[in-house]
C-alpha cells in the first residue's frame, strides 16, 4: 500500500463554520430547542453527538442528530469554504507519491458532500471517528503523518503511533496541541507543503 498523509476535515482542509451555523439555527426552528449556533462551531472537532448533547435532553439526541444531519445536508454544504493552503497542500502530497486519506468525526456521506462541492480529492474518506477511535483507521489505511486542528487529532496520531501535525486553525491553540503531542505544529496548511519534503523525502 503506497504511504499516506492523513487529514482531518472541518476547519483543517474545510471551514465549515457558516454552513454549520446555519444547520443548528435550522435545527432550532425545526426543533424548538435553543442551540448557541455560534458558540458550537467555536469548538468543532468532537462527534455531534457530543455537541448536540449540550443541548438535548438525552432521550432527544439520536432524534436531534438524525435531524441536523438532514439539516447539513441543505444548509452546511454550500457555505463552505477551503482553508487557506488546502488545496495546495494535497498537490503537495500527491507530489510527493503519497495518498490522501482523511479520517473526520464527520459523517463520511456528508463529508463526501463537501469535498465533492469544493473539488478537494481524496482516495480514502473514513467518517464518524474521534480521538483514539481514528488511530485504527489510520493504520488501516497506511497514514504515515496526520494533520489536524484539534488535540484528539493528536490523540488519534499517538494512538497510531504516527506524527501528528497540528494546525492552529481551529479551536485549539498551538500549544494546546503541543501538549497533546504534535510532532510539528503549523499556523495553517500553507506551511504543509514545505514541511512535508522536509519530513517526508527518504522516510
Amino acid at each position: 500500500m503506497t504511504p499516506a498523509v492523513g487529514f482531518d476535515l472541518d476547519m483543517t482542509l474545510i471551514d465549515s463554520r457558516p454552513g454549520i451555523r446555519a444547520a443548528y439555527q435550522a435545527l432550532t426552528a425545526q426543533t424548538g430547542v435553543y442551540v448557541d449556533a455560534d458558540l458550537a462551531v467555536s469548538r468543532l472537532g468532537p462527534p455531534l453527538r457530543r455537541e448536540i448533547g449540550e443541548w438535548f435532553p438525552p432521550d432527544r439526541v439520536e432524534e436531534a442528530v438524525t435531524t441536523y444531519r438532514k439539516l447539513s445536508a441543505q444548509y452546511a454544504i454550500e457555505p463552505t469554504v477551503p482553508m487557506p493552503g488546502a488545496r495546495e497542500a494535497l498537490e503537495a502530497v500527491r507530489a510527493l507519491g503519497l495518498r490522501v486519506v482523511i479520517v473526520t468525526s464527520k459523517l463520511g456521506r456528508l463529508a463526501h458532500l463537501h469535498l465533492d462541492h469544493l473539488g478537494l480529492v481524496a482516495d480514502e474518506v473514513v467518517g464518524d471517528l474521534f480521538a483514539e477511535g481514528k488511530g485504527a483507521a489510520l493504520v488501516e489505511h497506511g497514514v504515515r503523518w496526520y494533520v489536524g486542528d484539534h488535540v484528539g487529532d493528536m490523540v488519534a496520531a499517538r494512538t497510531a503511533d504516527v506524527p501528528g501535525v497540528g494546525v492552529a486553525t481551529g479551536p485549539c491553540t498551538a500549544d494546546e496541541l503541543r501538549t497533546a503531542g504534535a510532532a510539528y505544529v503549523l499556523p495553517d496548511l500553507t506551511g504543509l507543503p514545505a514541511l512535508l519534503r522536509e519530513i517526508a523525502v527518504g522516510s
